[in-house]
Protein backbone atom coordinates (compact mmCIF):
# COMPACT_ATOMS: atom_id res chain seq x y z
CA UNK A 1 0.00 0.00 0.00
CA UNK A 2 1.34 3.73 -1.01
CA UNK A 3 0.21 6.56 1.08
CA UNK A 4 2.22 8.91 -0.67
CA UNK A 5 1.34 11.61 -3.28
CA UNK A 6 2.84 11.36 -6.50
CA UNK A 7 5.24 14.07 -7.80
CA UNK A 8 2.58 15.23 -9.97
CA UNK A 9 0.20 15.44 -7.26
CA UNK A 10 2.55 17.46 -4.70
CA UNK A 11 3.09 19.97 -7.80
CA UNK A 12 -0.96 20.87 -8.26
CA UNK A 13 -1.33 20.72 -4.00
CA UNK A 14 1.80 23.57 -4.39
CA UNK A 15 0.00 25.13 -7.36
CA UNK A 16 -3.73 25.42 -6.52
CA UNK A 17 -1.83 26.34 -2.32
CA UNK A 18 -0.06 29.18 -3.95
CA UNK A 19 -2.96 30.44 -6.33
CA UNK A 20 -5.17 30.57 -3.34
CA UNK A 21 -3.27 32.43 -1.12
CA UNK A 22 -2.71 34.91 -3.98
CA UNK A 23 -5.84 35.11 -5.53
CA UNK A 24 -8.57 34.26 -2.93
CA UNK A 25 -6.82 35.34 0.80
CA UNK A 26 -6.60 38.99 -0.15
CA UNK A 27 -10.42 39.29 -0.39
CA UNK A 28 -12.05 36.47 1.70
CA UNK A 29 -13.22 38.97 4.72
CA UNK A 30 -14.78 41.08 1.84
CA UNK A 31 -16.50 38.67 0.28
CA UNK A 32 -17.66 37.33 3.54
CA UNK A 33 -19.11 40.74 5.04
CA UNK A 34 -20.56 41.69 1.71
CA UNK A 35 -22.03 38.18 1.30
CA UNK A 36 -20.76 38.47 -2.14
CA UNK A 37 -20.71 36.40 -5.07
CA UNK A 38 -16.94 36.36 -6.76
CA UNK A 39 -17.62 36.20 -10.36
CA UNK A 40 -14.04 37.76 -10.78
CA UNK A 41 -12.49 34.41 -9.47
CA UNK A 42 -14.59 32.33 -11.47
CA UNK A 43 -11.95 33.20 -15.27
CA UNK A 44 -8.79 32.46 -13.23
CA UNK A 45 -10.16 29.38 -11.87
CA UNK A 46 -10.80 28.57 -14.98
CA UNK A 47 -7.68 29.49 -16.35
CA UNK A 48 -6.04 27.31 -13.41
CA UNK A 49 -8.47 24.54 -15.48
CA UNK A 50 -10.06 24.31 -11.67
CA UNK A 51 -13.30 23.56 -12.94
CA UNK A 52 -13.12 20.60 -15.15
CA UNK A 53 -10.52 18.72 -12.99
CA UNK A 54 -12.07 15.33 -13.71
CA UNK A 55 -12.87 15.65 -17.12
CA UNK A 56 -11.38 13.91 -20.11
CA UNK A 57 -9.00 16.69 -22.24
CA UNK A 58 -10.79 15.38 -24.81
CA UNK A 59 -14.49 17.02 -22.76
CA UNK A 60 -12.54 20.55 -22.02
CA UNK A 61 -11.41 18.90 -18.97
CA UNK A 62 -7.53 18.32 -17.19
CA UNK A 63 -7.53 14.87 -17.31
CA UNK A 64 -7.14 13.93 -13.92
CA UNK A 65 -8.84 11.82 -11.05
CA UNK A 66 -10.42 12.26 -8.00
CA UNK A 67 -7.61 12.28 -5.70
CA UNK A 68 -6.16 15.41 -7.28
CA UNK A 69 -9.79 16.91 -7.18
CA UNK A 70 -9.69 16.34 -3.45
CA UNK A 71 -6.49 17.70 -3.62
CA UNK A 72 -7.59 20.80 -5.15
CA UNK A 73 -10.55 21.12 -2.70
CA UNK A 74 -8.54 20.59 0.52
CA UNK A 75 -6.55 23.47 -0.78
CA UNK A 76 -8.98 25.96 -2.14
CA UNK A 77 -11.00 25.55 1.16
CA UNK A 78 -8.07 25.80 3.33
CA UNK A 79 -8.35 29.46 2.26
CA UNK A 80 -11.97 29.82 1.60
CA UNK A 81 -14.74 27.22 1.95
CA UNK A 82 -17.02 28.98 -0.57
CA UNK A 83 -14.47 29.02 -3.21
CA UNK A 84 -14.36 25.58 -3.06
CA UNK A 85 -17.88 24.50 -2.33
CA UNK A 86 -18.44 26.92 -5.76
CA UNK A 87 -15.93 24.53 -7.79
CA UNK A 88 -17.47 21.01 -6.30
CA UNK A 89 -21.02 22.12 -6.88
CA UNK A 90 -20.29 22.93 -10.69
CA UNK A 91 -17.96 19.94 -11.10
CA UNK A 92 -18.92 17.09 -9.14
CA UNK A 93 -22.72 17.60 -9.33
CA UNK A 94 -23.81 19.52 -12.47
CA UNK A 95 -20.86 19.16 -15.37
CA UNK A 96 -20.46 15.08 -13.52
CA UNK A 97 -23.83 14.43 -13.78
CA UNK A 98 -24.05 15.46 -17.93
CA UNK A 99 -21.10 14.16 -18.28
CA UNK A 100 -21.68 10.76 -16.58
CA UNK A 101 -25.24 10.24 -17.86
CA UNK A 102 -25.58 12.60 -20.88
CA UNK A 103 -25.54 11.30 -24.29
CA UNK A 104 -22.59 12.97 -26.75
CA UNK A 105 -24.35 15.46 -27.90
CA UNK A 106 -24.68 16.64 -24.55
CA UNK A 107 -21.54 16.09 -23.13
CA UNK A 108 -20.07 18.22 -26.17
CA UNK A 109 -22.62 20.74 -25.50
CA UNK A 110 -22.59 21.32 -22.11
CA UNK A 111 -19.91 19.65 -20.52
CA UNK A 112 -16.68 21.32 -23.00
CA UNK A 113 -17.77 24.39 -22.02
CA UNK A 114 -18.20 23.60 -17.82
CA UNK A 115 -15.15 21.58 -17.86
CA UNK A 116 -13.22 24.73 -19.04
CA UNK A 117 -14.93 26.93 -17.37
CA UNK A 118 -16.80 29.31 -19.92
CA UNK A 119 -19.99 28.29 -18.69
CA UNK A 120 -20.98 27.89 -14.82
CA UNK A 121 -23.41 24.94 -13.76
CA UNK A 122 -25.62 24.49 -10.32
CA UNK A 123 -27.83 20.99 -9.99
CA UNK A 124 -31.03 21.48 -8.21
CA UNK A 125 -32.94 18.37 -6.42
CA UNK A 126 -34.22 19.93 -3.04
CA UNK A 127 -37.47 21.42 -2.31
CA UNK A 128 -39.18 22.34 0.02
CA UNK A 129 -40.97 19.19 0.89
CA UNK A 130 -37.82 17.25 -1.17
CA UNK A 131 -34.72 17.29 1.21
CA UNK A 132 -33.37 14.38 2.74
CA UNK A 133 -36.31 12.49 1.14
CA UNK A 134 -35.23 13.55 -2.33
CA UNK A 135 -37.97 11.03 -3.53
CA UNK A 136 -40.86 13.72 -2.46
CA UNK A 137 -40.21 15.94 -5.69
CA UNK A 138 -43.00 18.04 -6.75
CA UNK A 139 -41.58 20.27 -9.72
CA UNK A 140 -43.18 18.66 -12.72
CA UNK A 141 -42.45 18.38 -16.68
CA UNK A 142 -45.24 17.45 -18.83
CA UNK A 143 -44.54 16.51 -22.32
CA UNK A 144 -46.34 19.07 -24.60
CA UNK A 145 -45.49 21.81 -27.09
CA UNK A 146 -42.70 19.38 -28.92
CA UNK A 147 -40.68 19.38 -25.17
CA UNK A 148 -41.06 19.38 -21.20
CA UNK A 149 -42.85 22.20 -19.83
CA UNK A 150 -41.13 22.85 -16.42
CA UNK A 151 -43.29 24.34 -13.47
CA UNK A 152 -42.17 23.99 -9.98
CA UNK A 153 -38.90 25.92 -7.66
CA UNK A 154 -36.04 24.57 -5.99
CA UNK A 155 -34.33 25.30 -2.97
CA UNK A 156 -30.69 25.80 -1.59
CA UNK A 157 -28.84 25.89 -5.08
CA UNK A 158 -25.52 26.56 -4.96
CA UNK A 159 -24.60 29.13 -7.78
CA UNK A 160 -28.26 29.02 -8.78
CA UNK A 161 -28.56 33.09 -9.20
CA UNK A 162 -25.08 32.55 -11.21
CA UNK A 163 -24.87 29.58 -12.86
CA UNK A 164 -25.11 29.24 -17.14
CA UNK A 165 -26.78 25.71 -16.79
CA UNK A 166 -28.86 23.95 -14.49
CA UNK A 167 -29.24 20.14 -14.19
CA UNK A 168 -33.17 19.65 -12.63
CA UNK A 169 -34.87 16.82 -11.18
CA UNK A 170 -38.56 16.78 -11.84
CA UNK A 171 -41.07 14.58 -11.99
CA UNK A 172 -41.94 13.23 -15.57
CA UNK A 173 -44.27 10.27 -14.44
CA UNK A 174 -46.49 10.97 -11.62
CA UNK A 175 -48.10 7.24 -11.22
CA UNK A 176 -44.49 5.62 -10.94
CA UNK A 177 -43.29 7.56 -7.69
CA UNK A 178 -39.38 8.35 -7.29
CA UNK A 179 -38.89 5.90 -10.69
CA UNK A 180 -40.97 9.05 -12.76
CA UNK A 181 -38.08 11.87 -11.79
CA UNK A 182 -36.25 12.62 -14.62
CA UNK A 183 -33.00 15.13 -14.88
CA UNK A 184 -33.23 18.00 -17.27
CA UNK A 185 -30.58 20.04 -18.70
CA UNK A 186 -32.18 24.37 -18.82
CA UNK A 187 -30.29 26.86 -19.98
CA UNK A 188 -29.87 30.31 -18.55
CA UNK A 189 -32.31 32.56 -20.28
CA UNK A 190 -34.88 30.23 -20.87
CA UNK A 191 -38.32 31.33 -20.77
CA UNK A 192 -40.03 30.47 -17.51
CA UNK A 193 -36.92 30.37 -15.85
CA UNK A 194 -35.09 32.39 -13.53
CA UNK A 195 -32.99 32.20 -9.59
CA UNK A 196 -35.52 33.15 -6.60
CA UNK A 197 -34.82 34.46 -2.98
CA UNK A 198 -30.92 34.13 -2.47
CA UNK A 199 -30.67 33.16 0.91
CA UNK A 200 -28.77 35.12 3.87
CA UNK A 201 -26.89 32.27 5.28
CA UNK A 202 -24.64 31.56 8.68
CA UNK A 203 -21.22 30.97 7.03
CA UNK A 204 -20.01 30.00 3.25
CA UNK A 205 -21.17 33.42 2.57
CA UNK A 206 -19.55 34.09 -1.03
CA UNK A 207 -20.83 31.24 -2.41
CA UNK A 208 -24.98 32.00 -3.50
CA UNK A 209 -27.55 29.74 -2.61
CA UNK A 210 -31.40 30.53 -3.80
CA UNK A 211 -33.98 28.94 -5.22
CA UNK A 212 -34.99 28.44 -8.91
CA UNK A 213 -38.42 28.81 -10.34
CA UNK A 214 -39.62 27.23 -13.10
CA UNK A 215 -43.15 28.56 -14.56
CA UNK A 216 -44.44 26.96 -17.61
CA UNK A 217 -40.42 26.68 -18.62
CA UNK A 218 -39.74 25.08 -21.90
CA UNK A 219 -37.23 22.61 -22.47
CA UNK A 220 -36.05 20.90 -25.98
CA UNK A 221 -36.94 17.11 -25.73
CA UNK A 222 -32.94 16.27 -26.64
CA UNK A 223 -32.19 18.29 -23.31
CA UNK A 224 -33.33 15.43 -20.66
CA UNK A 225 -30.80 13.14 -19.63
CA UNK A 226 -32.34 9.73 -20.57
CA UNK A 227 -33.74 7.28 -19.93
CA UNK A 228 -36.86 9.30 -18.57
CA UNK A 229 -37.50 8.19 -15.38
CA UNK A 230 -33.55 7.48 -13.87
CA UNK A 231 -33.20 10.63 -12.39
CA UNK A 232 -33.48 10.18 -9.20
CA UNK A 233 -31.01 6.78 -9.40
CA UNK A 234 -28.38 9.01 -11.22
CA UNK A 235 -28.67 11.62 -8.88
CA UNK A 236 -27.97 8.78 -5.57
CA UNK A 237 -24.63 8.06 -7.68
CA UNK A 238 -23.59 11.75 -8.80
CA UNK A 239 -23.79 12.13 -4.27
CA UNK A 240 -21.30 9.59 -4.21
CA UNK A 241 -18.92 11.81 -6.05
CA UNK A 242 -20.17 14.87 -4.38
CA UNK A 243 -19.57 13.40 -0.92
CA UNK A 244 -16.18 12.80 -1.76
CA UNK A 245 -16.24 16.75 -2.38
CA UNK A 246 -17.61 17.35 0.80
CA UNK A 247 -15.51 15.64 2.71
CA UNK A 248 -12.64 17.08 0.88
CA UNK A 249 -13.95 20.33 1.50
CA UNK A 250 -14.54 19.45 5.36
CA UNK A 251 -10.78 18.34 5.23
CA UNK A 252 -9.30 21.63 3.76
CA UNK A 253 -11.47 23.72 6.04
CA UNK A 254 -10.40 21.78 9.36
CA UNK A 255 -6.76 22.36 7.54
CA UNK A 256 -7.06 26.30 7.57
CA UNK A 257 -8.66 26.40 11.40
CA UNK A 258 -5.68 24.47 12.76
CA UNK A 259 -3.34 26.26 10.92
CA UNK A 260 -4.75 29.72 12.50
CA UNK A 261 -4.65 27.70 15.64
CA UNK A 262 -0.47 26.99 15.81
CA UNK A 263 -0.14 30.72 14.27
CA UNK A 264 -1.74 31.80 17.05
CA UNK A 265 -0.33 29.48 20.06
CA UNK A 266 2.94 29.93 18.99
CA UNK A 267 3.36 33.66 19.40
CA UNK A 268 0.44 34.01 22.17
CA UNK A 269 2.03 34.40 25.60
CA UNK A 270 0.74 34.52 29.20
CA UNK A 271 2.28 34.23 32.26
CA UNK A 272 5.77 34.78 30.36
CA UNK A 273 5.24 32.29 27.71
CA UNK A 274 3.30 31.11 24.19
CA UNK A 275 0.73 29.28 25.14
CA UNK A 276 1.76 26.35 22.93
CA UNK A 277 4.36 25.67 25.70
CA UNK A 278 0.89 24.57 28.06
CA UNK A 279 0.23 20.81 28.01
CA UNK A 280 -3.82 21.95 27.92
CA UNK A 281 -2.97 23.10 24.47
CA UNK A 282 -0.34 20.79 22.93
CA UNK A 283 -3.21 17.57 23.66
CA UNK A 284 -5.66 19.79 21.72
CA UNK A 285 -3.61 20.50 19.22
CA UNK A 286 -2.57 16.79 18.93
CA UNK A 287 -6.09 15.80 18.68
CA UNK A 288 -6.75 18.31 15.98
CA UNK A 289 -3.94 17.11 14.44
CA UNK A 290 -4.27 13.44 14.27
CA UNK A 291 -8.43 13.43 13.30
CA UNK A 292 -7.70 15.84 10.02
CA UNK A 293 -4.82 13.84 9.24
CA UNK A 294 -7.53 10.59 9.28
CA UNK A 295 -10.10 12.00 7.94
CA UNK A 296 -7.49 12.86 5.03
CA UNK A 297 -6.65 9.25 4.51
CA UNK A 298 -10.05 8.54 4.77
CA UNK A 299 -11.46 11.01 1.78
CA UNK A 300 -8.49 9.83 -0.05
CA UNK A 301 -8.72 6.36 0.04
CA UNK A 302 -12.75 6.80 -1.46
CA UNK A 303 -11.25 9.17 -4.44
CA UNK A 304 -8.83 6.42 -5.05
CA UNK A 305 -11.63 3.92 -5.70
CA UNK A 306 -13.69 6.36 -7.64
CA UNK A 307 -10.66 6.75 -9.71
CA UNK A 308 -10.73 2.71 -10.35
CA UNK A 309 -14.36 3.21 -11.50
CA UNK A 310 -15.42 0.70 -8.12
CA UNK A 311 -18.50 1.18 -6.06
CA UNK A 312 -17.54 3.47 -3.47
CA UNK A 313 -21.20 4.60 -1.67
CA UNK A 314 -20.27 3.48 2.16
CA UNK A 315 -16.55 4.67 1.75
CA UNK A 316 -17.48 8.19 0.36
CA UNK A 317 -20.67 8.22 2.62
CA UNK A 318 -18.16 7.27 5.76
CA UNK A 319 -15.43 9.73 4.52
CA UNK A 320 -17.90 12.34 4.07
CA UNK A 321 -19.78 11.87 7.59
CA UNK A 322 -16.00 11.39 9.97
CA UNK A 323 -14.41 14.43 8.02
CA UNK A 324 -17.39 16.84 8.31
CA UNK A 325 -17.67 16.04 11.80
CA UNK A 326 -14.00 16.29 12.45
CA UNK A 327 -13.95 19.53 10.73
CA UNK A 328 -16.67 20.70 13.38
CA UNK A 329 -14.96 19.43 16.21
CA UNK A 330 -11.30 21.36 14.94
CA UNK A 331 -12.94 24.72 14.24
CA UNK A 332 -14.21 24.82 17.79
CA UNK A 333 -11.30 23.85 19.30
CA UNK A 334 -9.37 26.48 16.72
CA UNK A 335 -11.88 29.07 18.19
CA UNK A 336 -11.45 27.97 22.13
CA UNK A 337 -7.37 28.05 21.63
CA UNK A 338 -7.72 31.62 20.31
CA UNK A 339 -10.20 32.50 22.94
CA UNK A 340 -11.52 35.93 22.67
CA UNK A 341 -9.94 36.39 19.67
CA UNK A 342 -11.90 33.38 18.25
CA UNK A 343 -14.76 34.89 18.38
CA UNK A 344 -13.56 38.43 17.03
CA UNK A 345 -13.74 38.81 12.94
CA UNK A 346 -10.21 39.85 12.80
CA UNK A 347 -8.64 36.09 13.15
CA UNK A 348 -10.14 33.83 10.69
CA UNK A 349 -10.81 31.34 12.97
CA UNK A 350 -14.70 32.33 13.58
CA UNK A 351 -14.77 32.64 10.18
CA UNK A 352 -13.85 28.82 10.00
CA UNK A 353 -16.01 27.78 12.59
CA UNK A 354 -19.12 29.64 10.83
CA UNK A 355 -18.19 27.45 7.20
CA UNK A 356 -17.66 24.09 8.48
CA UNK A 357 -21.37 23.04 9.86
CA UNK A 358 -21.94 23.19 6.19
CA UNK A 359 -20.39 20.37 5.69
CA UNK A 360 -22.59 17.73 7.95
CA UNK A 361 -25.61 19.32 6.24
CA UNK A 362 -24.62 19.37 2.33
CA UNK A 363 -24.89 16.20 0.23
CA UNK A 364 -26.83 14.41 2.76
CA UNK A 365 -27.36 15.69 6.41
CA UNK A 366 -24.59 13.41 8.91
CA UNK A 367 -27.97 11.81 9.83
CA UNK A 368 -28.53 10.83 6.20
CA UNK A 369 -25.28 9.13 6.02
CA UNK A 370 -25.83 6.98 8.72
CA UNK A 371 -28.71 5.66 7.42
CA UNK A 372 -27.22 4.93 3.87
CA UNK A 373 -23.99 3.03 5.77
CA UNK A 374 -25.65 1.17 7.84
CA UNK A 375 -27.56 0.43 4.75
CA UNK A 376 -24.83 -0.67 2.88
CA UNK A 377 -23.38 -2.96 5.51
CA UNK A 378 -26.76 -4.95 6.20
CA UNK A 379 -27.40 -5.75 2.52
CA UNK A 380 -24.03 -6.86 2.63
CA UNK A 381 -24.48 -8.79 5.47
CA UNK A 382 -27.86 -10.23 4.42
CA UNK A 383 -26.25 -11.30 0.63
CA UNK A 384 -24.34 -14.20 2.50
CA UNK A 385 -27.54 -15.46 3.99
CA UNK A 386 -31.06 -16.37 2.65
CA UNK A 387 -33.24 -13.60 3.53
CA UNK A 388 -36.87 -13.90 4.95
CA UNK A 389 -39.74 -11.91 4.80
CA UNK A 390 -38.86 -9.92 7.64
CA UNK A 391 -35.47 -9.25 6.81
CA UNK A 392 -36.94 -8.29 3.28
CA UNK A 393 -39.29 -5.74 4.70
CA UNK A 394 -36.42 -3.98 6.88
CA UNK A 395 -34.20 -4.21 4.14
CA UNK A 396 -36.47 -2.07 1.96
CA UNK A 397 -37.91 0.55 5.03
CA UNK A 398 -33.89 1.11 5.77
CA UNK A 399 -33.25 1.87 1.52
CA UNK A 400 -36.19 3.97 1.21
CA UNK A 401 -35.22 5.99 4.54
CA UNK A 402 -31.74 6.21 3.13
CA UNK A 403 -32.14 7.32 -0.41
CA UNK A 404 -32.76 10.51 0.69
CA UNK A 405 -29.34 12.53 -1.30
CA UNK A 406 -28.44 16.03 -0.13
CA UNK A 407 -30.43 18.88 1.93
CA UNK A 408 -28.51 21.23 0.20
CA UNK A 409 -28.65 20.77 -3.84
Amino acid sequence: MDFCLTEEQEEIRGTVREFAESEILPHVMEWDEASRFPAEIIPKLAEMGLLGVIFPQEYGGAGLGYVEYAITLEELARVDGSIGLIVSSHTSLCANHIYRFGGEEQRRRYVVPLARGEKLGCWSLTEPEAGSDAGGTRTRAERRDGGWVLNGAKTFTTSGGHADVCVAMAVTDGSKGPQGISALIVEKGTAGFWPGKSENKLGMRASDTSEVVFVNCLVPPENLIAPEGNGLIQSLQILDGGRISMGALAVGMAQGAYETAVRYATQRKQFGKAISEFQATQIKLADMATQIEAARLMVHRAAWLADRKLRVTKEASMAKLFASEVAVRVAGEAVQILGGYGFIKDYPAEKYYRDVKLCTIGEGTSEIQRLVIARQLLMKKSAARPEGRAARAGRYALAGAAAGGPSRE
